[in-house]
């Protein structure tokens, strides 16, 4: 398969996600507008999600795929398969005591990732009830990155890309049809955190059938892949993970700030993650199995390659996302959220923590396509001291910021520790000789700046008035807003054309 193919279908798979992700959100907004109930949820929601970043899409995955495409490439079928089947069964086992320990400290959990909610009897208990009935998730979703890392390496991207719409399609159907049957109705959100785990991980079983890799009990503490995995795992949780820590580091501040701090934030970061989840955690899953396989073969050149191809994509389509996200940022909040309970304050104070954000969306994404060049080579301890370096400094910003900025500084902080995380990771990349840019880059960074003027200048210039975005109906914020991401892409590619980029630049085969 052709990678740039790749990235496409993995992409298209995950912008249906987002689509109905930005479906459930405008619900949400529409139905809970953001204040107390909405808040108690996203905190809820928050620390299980935290840890599906952290130990399934981040610690996990990056741990296991090195050695699990090590052992696709150099051993045989059925030591292979033993080898899910131990991981898959010793994991399953850690998953469901931390999810049992999980629900019983959930008072304590809420108290120290949102201890400004103590202040507020009702809110601290929803969402410890909430956290409560949330934390199993975390159990399906981890076995769910278990599945998806295996299938990824036999380069079956599509299925694991197409997972998360299920979690999206459960919160649609509950907010739309079960909320009145739950007292407060928020609960109903929580519930469907549940049902869509349990749904992505059914999703995948028939698929690992399929290919011979349907984990069976078995548990073997002594297999030599499951301690290499196990032993990379537990450094590999900062290593991968610091926006993540930074997010709930950020939800303790914001908990002191006014109710609707912690809900404007998360509006304004699902936004965030529409890009970084078309571009980062797609170049990164497409990746990983092309870089560990060439680390196998111990080909330094195909390595480097494949880190500038990914590093060209990402500053191609990050920079143009990050410059449109900060113009559209009035259209996008309006057209997505201002509806029902969500309020012109919600706009403005959201628009202001995605402007924030915005500056930091090519570090994000950076980071997605940086870090593996590390975690391929099963290199653990320098990508964990430069992330314990940016988890402090995020820290020091945090405090800076918020007195001035409130809610945005603290988004303004998560962006610009992402932009330190990624430009040390590339100094490393380089310092240590893993890494040599192929020849073109300056004249491709002028040619893309011009090419991002031009869709600034004329996005800006379409774009209107943001106080009548305030005052469009439905239809016709969508269908502006539909016109204004054609103009945006439109300028932007045929301008990148003109200065002589072309997409055949950027095909490449896959090494897996």
């Amino acid at each position: 398969m052709n990678l740039l193919k790749a990235l496409a279908t993995v992409g298209s798979m995950t912008f249906l996600s987002r689509i109905l992700g930005f479906i459930r959100d405008t619900l949400v907004a529409r139905i809970f507008g953001a204040g107390i109930y909405t808040d108690a949820f996203f905190v809820a929601f928050k620390i299980p999600n935290l840890l599906r970043r952290m130990f399934a899409e981040g610690a996990f995955s990056q741990a296991f795929v090195p050695v699990f495409a090590e052992y696709k490439n150099r051993r045989g079928q059925d030591e292979t398969q033993a080898l899910v089947s131990h991981v898959a069964t010793l994991l399953g086992l850690v998953l469901m005591a931390v999810t049992l320990l999980g629900m019983l400290a959930a008072p304590w959990v809420v108290y120290i990732s949102a201890p400004g909610f103590a202040a507020e009897p009702e809110k601290f208990a929803i969402t410890v009830a909430m956290l409560r009935i949330i934390f199993p998730y975390i159990f399906f979703i981890s076995l769910v990155s278990l599945a998806g890392g295996v299938l990824n390496t036999y380069s079956r991207f599509s299925v694991p890309a197409f997972t998360p719409v299920l979690l999206n399609v459960s919160f649609i159907i509950a907010a739309l049809f079960f909320a009145p049957y739950f007292d407060p109705p928020i609960k109903v959100l929580a519930w469907a955190v549940l049902v869509g785990g349990v749904l992505q991980l059914a999703l995948q079983l028939p698929f690992l059938h399929k290919i011979g890799m349907l984990p069976k009990l078995s548990l073997n503490w002594q297999d030599a892949g499951v301690r290499r995995i196990f032993k990379l795992m537990g450094p590999a949780v900062f290593g991968v993970s610091v926006a993540q820590i930074s997010l709930i580091i950020n939800t303790i501040f914001a908990s002191f700030l006014v109710s609707g701090s912690v809900s404007w934030m998360y509006y304004a970061d699902r936004l965030m993650e529409f890009p970084t989840g078309l571009l980062g955690v797609a170049l990164g899953t497409i990746l990983l199995p092309s870089l560990a396989k060439s680390h196998a073969d111990k080909d330094q050149g195909e390595y480097s390659q494949l880190l500038d191809w990914g590093l060209r994509l990402t500053f191609m389509l990050a920079l143009p996302s990050a410059v449109a996200l900060a113009v559209l940022s009035v259209p996008l909040v309006t057209s997505l959220f201002h509806y029902g309970a969500f309020t012109v304050n919600d706009v403005w104070m959201t628009r202001r923590a995605l402007m924030a954000y915005s500056l930091g969306l090519i570090g994000l994404i950076l980071v997605k396509v940086l870090a593996p060049g590390f975690y391929a080579r099963q290199n653990i301890k320098t990508p964990v001291k430069i992330a314990l370096f940016t988890l402090a400094a995020t820290q020091l910003m945090n405090l800076a910021f918020i007195g001035t900025l409130k809610h945005a500084g603290l988004a303004l902080s998560i962006g610009l520790g992402a932009c330190l995380n990624a430009g040390l990771l590339y100094y490393h990349l380089r310092k240590d000789n893993i890494f040599k840019p192929q020849p073109g880059w300056l004249m491709f960074f002028a040619r893309m700046t011009l090419a991002v003027i031009a869709m600034a200048a004329a996005l800006y210039t379409a774009m209107g008035s943001s106080e009548a975005w305030l005052h469009y109906r439905a239809l016709t914020k969508f269908s502006y807003l539909s016109a204004l991401v054609a103009l945006g892409a439109g300028v932007y590619f045929v301008a990148l054309w003109l200065l002589g980029i072309r997409i055949k630049d950027f095909m490449r085969r896959t090494v897996v």
